[in-house]
């Protein structure tokens, strides 16, 4: 029996986050979940990301997981918190639920010089105020614009993230971002879909602004957890397995995960409640 890394997320984005922690750490077992006969999460209240997100979390638990991370940014936003400090103790104080907010968070000081940071993210993800948030608590002299970007995961996810159809929704809010304060330098995908609209995006922004994708640094966060934490690590088995859940069809996922794996993946639907 496997006891995985659990990856959650809403739909298929957190694909990219899986991935490059794959790359990291190509010998653990991994178990994804993507509840995409519920997503999107980006407009859903608090309540409903905390609850959709629990249920996901004890899912993987009952799969084997010691370890889950949430590989998504409204969970990680709206769910984080209340799963670690009010249902952890109650369920399994020795299992472990991470998010992404965080891990991006920590760099940004280092990859700023003008310290002005942008966030471009999903709606929920921005009125959770996350990253501002983070930000201040670890640097509270870095200054933080958000914009909320709602159609870009549907440009995604319905393959015209390359379209030039997609420039517009794109540049309109690029340069809405921008038009917050002139001064930013760093930009965040707050959101694990918008990795595949980088070349856009880069294209409305001047050379000088760096743009940030979460999924290496947190893959390498992780890796740094497992270090510092050989009990957990100890209990992950590393068979160097992939297995993929979804709460829509199989054959639905296992189409759209083409787009943010390039490769074909076997994948078991399943109910979550």
């Amino acid at each position: 029996m496997t006891s995985p890394i659990g990856i959650f997320d809403s739909g298929y984005g957190g694909l990219t986050i899986f991935e490059k922690i794959r790359e990291q750490l190509p010998a653990y077992d991994y178990l994804y979940l993507g509840d995409n006969a519920r997503a999107p999460y980006g407009a859903r209240s608090f309540e409903t990301v905390y609850r959709f997100t629990r249920e996901a979390v004890r899912c993987l638990f009952a799969r084997g997981c010691p370890l889950v991370i949430l590989a998504c940014n409204t969970a990680s936003a709206k769910a984080l918190r209340n799963i670690q400090q009010r249902d952890l103790p109650q369920i399994d104080p020795s299992r472990r639920v991470l998010g992404v907010v965080r891990p991006t968070v920590e760099v940004v000081d280092e990859l700023s010089r003008t310290k002005h940071v942008g966030v471009l993210g999903t709606t929920g993800t921005v009125a959770s105020q996350s990253y501002t948030l983070e930000i201040a608590k670890l640097f509270p002299h870095i200054t933080v614009s958000s914009e909320a970007c709602p159609m870009w995961v549907p440009l995604v996810e319905n393959r015209e993230y390359a379209s030039p159809g997609a420039d517009y929704f794109v540049g309109q809010h690029v340069r809405r971002l921008l038009e917050q304060d002139p001064l930013i330098d760093v930009v965040i995908l707050g959101c694990t879909h918008y990795p595949l609209l980088i070349d856009k995006i880069r294209r409305f922004l001047p050379k000088s602004v760096t743009v940030f994708p979460q999924g290496a640094q947190v893959a390498a966060s992780l890796k740094d957890y497992l270090h510092r934490h050989p009990e957990m690590d100890g209990r992950l088995t590393k068979n160097g397995s992939n297995c993929f859940l979804t709460t829509e069809a199989a054959s639905v996922f296992a189409d759209a995960a083409c787009i943010f794996l390039n490769r074909t993946v076997d994948v078991e639907q399943v109910v979550i409640s």
